[in-house]
């Protein structure tokens, strides 16, 4: 009969261990401890797999890779970025954390596209409500959107943009990163209020919108400031508008579009993390604490600022209320617009 090397025999073994965890499960039932709590108590324990939902390249990519850096010295554990781009507003992502064991060692780093703009086009066919699979655990930050224009454009305002838009119909294209982001609904909600035609054309994701863009395949597109500002500063592309609520301190001569008097665009690119759903509250409280951390160190901060990003970390509760409020907002504007999925 083969012997351990502790001289017990496999059977003997195994029920050693049997005894050894009936005996450390009744003990920390005695002190009010659940299993739960226990693997809670000790995470992370493992390496983290943050998931983005969308290719290399883009603004969530960029700071994802910022961030996980600096969470992994708060953690003491390896963060590592995970690429899984495709799908409506980062959907294939998105469903790949929905269906991950819900420990938070997978968690979602994504802007809207994958839980308010993406869901609010695709309702039916998405393949989830974010609402019931995912577990808000932090907004992290926003940045402004830069309305801009391929230099061939002949237009400087927004009002520029509308009238030679009116005055040629269907021949200006508007890039986005995606059907379902915010851009895309964006340049719908400029349509539905001003009654111009503009043709729609999506791309996957911001790094080949923004090729595009400079060789003016497309003409117009808003994008995140952590990503087109450099070609802004180059002049390869014209600056028309901000989103934001104040004018951006990177382009001072650029009016937002409420001055612009286009205020139903305002918005900004942000950058929130879930977890599946059933993720212990210890471990989202964890992790929370842990983003919290890391964007604290001067470092990150410094590198997230040179992109325009503002560090605003919320609670998990109060992310859960502002991606609430996203969906309605969007719901609302893909109902008026009667966006259809294609």
């Amino acid at each position: 009969m083969p012997v351990n090397i502790a001289g017990k025999t496999r059977e003997e073994t195994k029920m050693m261990r049997t005894l050894l965890a009936t005996s450390l499960c009744v003990g920390l039932a005695l002190h009010g401890i659940g299993p739960a709590d226990a693997q809670s108590s000790s995470y992370p324990n493992k390496p983290i797999r943050m998931i983005v939902p969308f290719p290399a390249g883009g603004p969530t990519d960029s700071m994802a890779r910022i961030v996980s850096d600096r969470l992994s010295t708060v953690l003491g554990q390896s963060v590592v970025v995970e690429n899984r781009g495709g799908g409506a507003g980062g959907s294939i992502g998105a469903k790949f954390v929905a269906s991950a064991d819900p420990d938070g060692y997978t968690i979602l780093i994504t802007p809207g596209g994958a839980l308010t703009t993406g869901p609010a086009v695709h309702k039916a066919a998405i393949g989830y409500d974010p609402a019931k699979v995912f577990t808000p655990v932090a907004l992290l930050m926003t940045a402004p959107l830069i309305m801009s224009v391929h230099p061939d454009v002949p237009v400087k305002t927004v009002a520029e943009l509308v009238a030679y838009a009116k005055a040629n119909p269907g021949k200006l294209a508007w890039g986005s990163q995606g059907f379902g982001t915010a851009p895309h609904l964006l340049v719908e909600v400029l349509k539905l209020d001003n009654g111009v035609n503009l043709l729609h054309v999506p791309f996957r994701g911001t790094a080949p919108l923004l090729i595009a863009l400079v060789a003016g395949q497309v003409q117009v597109a808003m994008d995140p400031t952590t990503t087109s500002l450099p070609h802004v500063l180059s002049g390869k592309l014209r600056p028309i508008a901000v989103t934001s609520k104040g004018r951006f301190a990177k382009l001072p001569n650029v009016p937002t579009v409420v001055e612009a008097g286009f205020p139903r665009l305002q918005n900004t690119f942000w950058l929130g993390v879930v977890a599946p759903t059933g993720t212990p509250a210890a471990v989202v409280s964890k992790l929370n604490a842990a983003f919290r951390d890391a964007l604290a160190q001067p470092v990150a901060r410094e590198r997230l600022a040179n992109l325009g990003a503002e560090i605003t970390i919320s609670t998990p509760a109060e992310f859960g209320k502002f991606l609430a409020d996203e969906l309605a907002l969007w719901s609302d504007v893909v109902k008026a617009a009667d966006i259809k999925v294609k």
